[in-house]
């Protein structure tokens, strides 16, 4: 079986789900959680381990305890700001260690270490990070409200989550600290199957997002600081699944951003699947238990029978509120077809769709070739929309 072929460089060109590891990484260096030199520690340790999952987790970990160590020193010291660098290095290292491993008590400790670890990273270096729990269904969904900066009085919002196997973490620095830099509030937020509500909570993916959607509306528009009139919905990768559809059966939503465009997500892993059987490229980013996982099954058929549900066909032309829609050129995962059919099909008036080329950087997955560039775009987007 070949692998993708990236338009990015590949750090582990034998692997490019380890690549993409490793370059998720490097785009939270200008958010201050990652550093090349430690990155590349890493990756240099584990060249004659590729394809090892185990060695992945112990390699990132071992460099996640060095830089929690590092955090405490500074503590006992009174060097509150470092001590938060290296924290939030320390949380990248154990999030991105568990990121591969399979099920069970080890992979949900270096969740909790990643989590801890964050928290006590940004009390230091990102001080307008509120952790909070939005009611939901006898439970609640864990998030983080982070409040635009000179922003006073009610304020435009955005509610934002991740896709098929990131978590509300690293959102928050590469897309709410954009959001807020605008003076926007954002709450990023795990949805159902996704990050903590899936690892410490058991909380699977459902196809009727709006649910969560409106569960997470609810909760910002009970609070001072957020304008009721001025709340957006985005997500990121199958988030752009995911954020369409609850914007479609939410209508008090303002605006929707897809950040990434899926417009029939079982299809594109249906293409994914067949393309695997006869030996083509493709472009996976987590092992293949993770979408059984995400989806409450214990087998491919049956998680691609489920997925039928996720498809905007019939949907998103109910969608009425101002979209943003962006997708790079050359996307190794999913094809930018999809987030052109899903542009076409979307209801609204006013509707953009930004396909990022090769030439101008941002042509990978969801930016991942250059996340900050995406992630101004679409800062720059919602603040103009809101």
């Amino acid at each position: 079986m070949k692998e993708a072929q990236s338009h990015w460089f590949q750090y582990f060109p034998e692997s490019w789900m380890w690549s993409q590891g490793v370059g998720m990484a490097i785009e939270l260096i200008p958010f201050g959680a990652a550093a090349m030199g430690e990155i590349d520690r890493v990756g240099r340790r584990l060249r004659e381990r590729i394809g090892d999952n185990e060695a992945w987790f112990d390699e990132w970990t071992r460099m996640g305890e060095e830089l929690e160590r590092k955090a405490k020193a500074e503590v006992e010291a009174n060097h509150q700001l470092s001590a938060g660098t290296y924290y939030l290095h320390a949380s990248s290292y154990y999030g991105f260690g568990e990121r591969y491993l399979h099920l069970g008590e080890k992979k949900s400790a270096a969740y909790a270490r990643h989590l801890r670890c964050f928290e006590e990273g940004v009390k230091r270096r990102y001080p307008n990070m509120e952790r909070v729990r939005v009611p939901y269904e006898g439970t609640t969904l864990p998030a983080w409200f982070m409040k635009g900066h000179g922003a006073s009085g009610r304020t435009p919002t955005v509610v934002i989550c991740n896709g098929l196997d990131g978590s509300k973490e690293g959102v928050a620095l590469y897309a709410g600290v954009e959001i807020v830099a605008r003076g926007v509030n954002a709450l990023v937020f795990d949805g159902p199957g996704q990050g903590e509500a899936l690892r410490l909570q058991n909380i699977i993916s459902r196809y009727d997002f709006e649910v969560a959607g409106t569960a997470m509306y609810d909760y910002v528009i009970q609070r001072p600081d957020v304008d009721p009139k001025r709340v957006a919905i985005g997500g990121v990768s199958m988030g752009g699944y995911l954020a369409p559809r609850a914007a479609a059966f939410e209508p008090r939503y303002a605006a929707c951003v897809a950040w990434g465009g899926h417009y029939d997500y079982h299809e594109s892993w249906i293409r994914r699947i067949k393309e695997m059987a006869k030996g083509g490229t493709l472009g996976i980013s987590a092992p293949h238990f993770h979408l059984m996982w995400i989806l409450g099954v214990d087998s491919m058929d049956a998680a691609m029978e489920k997925l039928k549900k996720y498809t905007l066909e019939g949907v998103a032309q109910n969608i009425k509120c101002p979209v943003l829609i962006t997708h790079g050129e050359n996307d190794t995962v999913v094809s930018v077809e999809y987030a052109k059919r899903l542009h076409a099909a979307i209801g609204s008036e006013k509707k953009t769709l930004k396909i990022f080329t090769t030439e101008e950087g941002g042509c990978e997955h969801c930016q991942g070739d250059n996340r900050m560039l995406g992630a101004n775009y679409v800062a720059d987007w919602v603040a103009d929309n809101l």
